[in-house]
């Protein structure tokens, strides 16, 4: 059995990993990656994809870690390979950031055999973040940070033509792009607003549809994932 697991370039100089320890390091990888993956799914907006690769990321790099096993060269190689990994994901937020880094940071540590560190560094991150996730809650700006589109017809000069509704109901607004629609005939604007009374944001878009001529407004929640570093 031994030698179905035996490397065909190892010697006697060569460390041989054996089959119970790798099982019980692979085994216990598995444990913290659903224990990290169900400490984030707690009052978190998640993706299957991302639970699965967080359930998994710690294995692989603990059987990744295991088999480098002391080759400098091997570990030059894998960290370049992994680096390639970077180009081929879409940017994530910063909690989804931190949060492989911790399956990657207890897949280290299993990987060298701390199975105990391990276990105590994935429990105390866990229970951190949790805590952390719960104290912080969901942010109230995002309940008044809107960004609202607005079409209006090509005669109406959109400099300025919503300046005093925005001023009566928002604390804030920025005009951020001006995009010509159905074949130039319309305009549609982009506006980031923070609203002074997230209650009123109704009576608010009454107010533009009147100004508008009763055309699209589409309000959403201001995207702030590319910024949110």
């Amino acid at each position: 059995m031994d030698a179905i697991f035996k490397g065909v370039f190892d010697n006697e100089l060569t460390q041989v990993i054996e089959v119970g320890d790798f099982l019980l390091c692979l085994g216990v990888s598995l444990v913290l990656g659903l224990i990290m993956a169900a400490a984030y799914m707690w009052r978190n907006e998640h993706t299957k994809s991302f639970l699965v690769t967080l359930a998994l990321l710690p294995a692989v790099v603990c059987v990744v870690i295991m088999m480098v096993n002391g080759n400098i060269g091997a570990g030059v190689a894998v960290a370049g390979a992994f680096s390639l990994v970077r180009f081929r994901s879409a940017p994530g937020s910063a909690k989804e950031i931190v949060t492989i880094f911790l399956a990657m940071g207890a897949g280290l540590i299993a990987g060298m055999g701390y199975l105990g560190f391990a276990a105590l560094f994935t429990v105390i991150m866990c229970l951190m973040f949790l805590i952390y996730n719960a104290v912080a809650g969901n942010s109230k700006s995002e309940a008044v940070n809107k960004t609202i589109k607005i079409t209006i017809p090509e005669d109406l000069d959109y400099s300025g033509a919503f300046d005093d509704i925005f001023a009566e109901y928002t604390k804030k607004n920025e005009l951020v792009k001006v995009k010509t629609t159905n074949m130039g005939s319309m305009f549609r604007l982009t506006y980031n607003v923070t609203l002074k009374d997230a209650t009123k944001e109704k009576e608010m878009i009454d107010r533009i549809r009147e100004r508008n001529g009763n055309l699209e407004i589409m309000v959403s929640k201001q995207e702030t994932r590319v910024a949110e570093l």
